[in-house]
């Protein structure tokens, strides 16, 4: 279970079970203070660090050199006044630095990532039920 308490303002702190502690909070136009990351930038990051890992990964297996990496996302959403806003579509691209990188064993470690390996995408793209609930504690 991942916890997600209030600190005030629109500042939320997240508990994932790792321990690992992080804030999301809103722009001040909002009514946020930029404490974090939107939880908007939160799911964006989480699709980007979770095929990059999965990406580097495969590429040391295939004994790839990778000096630099990194993931630019960039994303559409529906119009300002049309809510919730969600994210319609999304380019995920993979910027890769090495030593003699073989294109073929990149395009195939992002091809697993996307398809077979990313618990994040893969969510995505399945689009999950999703109950709400809700309790009042004295």
């Amino acid at each position: 279970m991942i916890s997600v308490e209030w600190k005030g303002g629109m500042a939320f702190e997240a508990l994932p079970p790792s321990g690992n502690r992080f804030v999301m909070d809103a722009i001040p136009e909002v009514g946020g203070a930029n404490a974090g990351p939107t939880p908007v930038e939160a799911l964006l990051s989480s699709v980007a660090a979770c095929s990059a890992m999965d990406v580097l990964s495969i590429l040391q297996k295939k004994k790839q050199v990778v000096t630099s990496y990194r993931i630019e996302v960039e994303w559409q959403r529906a119009p300002e006044g049309l809510w919730p806003r969600p994210i319609l579509s999304m380019v995920i691209r993979h910027v890769v630095r090495g030593e003699d990188l073989d294109p073929a064993a990149v395009a195939r470690a992002i091809e697993l990532s996307d398809g077979k390996y990313c618990t994040v995408i893969a969510t995505l793209r399945q689009a999950p039920e999703i109950v709400s609930e809700f309790r009042i504690e004295p």
